[in-house]
């Protein structure tokens, strides 16, 4: 079974529990937090969340209200590739071209069901390499 890794803010607590349901029948799914609702700080999670992906090549999902401040953070890591998306169009092409390794997803701006699909289409794109290999391998700074 896929390892998947999730984390979120506050703001993203409540997304985030429904999209464990919804991966748990596909992959296994490794929690790094928050687990409640009451306020806290994105990087907390994103960090762990940005370490896993990259030392053990899964995919990681992150949540917060706007999604911008946890892609922050987990852009910080060399090998991450965090991709905001609010439509399930702008995931695939972040898996195709960017090769993103990390979808975050805004809280505040996306039903659960788009959610759900974001996810599933970031999950099961794959990167389509060729032209875009090249773009990608220029992403960390030299």
């Amino acid at each position: 079974m896929k390892k998947v890794h999730i984390g979120c803010d506050h703001a993203g607590f409540e997304l985030k529990e429904k999209l464990k349901n919804f991966l748990m029948q596909e992959y296994e799914v490794m929690d790094h937090g928050t687990f409640s609702s009451e306020s806290v700080d994105y990087p907390d999670y994103a960090h762990p969340v940005a370490s896993a992906v990259e030392t053990q090549g899964d995919l990681g999902i992150l949540i917060c209200g706007s999604a911008n401040g946890v892609a922050m953070a987990a852009n910080k890591h060399e090998q991450v590739r965090a991709a905001v998306c609010w439509l399930p169009e702008i995931a695939q092409l972040a898996r195709l071209h960017n090769n993103a390794n990390i979808v975050c997803i805004p809280a505040r701006f996306v039903s659960n069901e788009m959610a759900e699909q974001i996810t599933h289409v970031f999950l099961s794109t794959a990167f389509e390499g060729g032209r875009h290999e090249n773009r990608v391998n220029k992403i960390g700074c030299i």
